[in-house]
């Protein structure tokens, strides 16, 4: 599949997943839990709902499961640790709002994780060598 059908999907499944986790985050944030608190919670779940979706739909991987999920754990790790930085940089010492912050959070951060996905999580195989 192109990388331009892929990116597509990704984008998909990244918008629906996202649009609901950050209504979600403002009714939690609304309710009283703590805006680190309520994308810790979020995060979580969106990492392992969309990693089905990515796997099986944006990517079509047929590797193995466990060295892909613990890749995709890895590359969301990472992105959590990013988003939670800048949470903490943004909001808490400059004062900037919070809902700002996380929605600039998600658009910077999906293409890092999508390029993470294509080249690493979900990288395809090489074509095997025909001997000849």
């Amino acid at each position: 599949m192109r990388w331009y059908a892929q990116f597509l999907r990704f984008g998909f499944v990244g918008v629906a997943s996202n649009l609901i986790g950050y209504v979600l985050y403002i009714v939690l944030t609304n309710a009283g839990t703590g805006h680190k608190t309520a994308m810790t919670i979020l995060f979580a779940i969106g990492t392992f709902q969309t990693f089905f979706f990515n796997k099986c739909w944006t990517f079509g991987y047929e590797g193995f499961f466990h060295s892909s999920l613990a890749k995709y754990v890895l590359a969301y790790g990472l992105s959590y640790l990013l988003n939670l930085f800048s949470l903490m940089l943004f909001v808490d010492h400059l004062g900037l709002p919070h809902q700002v912050i996380q929605g600039v959070m998600i658009l910077s951060l999906a293409l890092m994780l999508f390029l993470l996905q294509k080249y690493w999580v979900f990288r395809a195989p090489p074509p095997a060598m025909t001997q000849g």
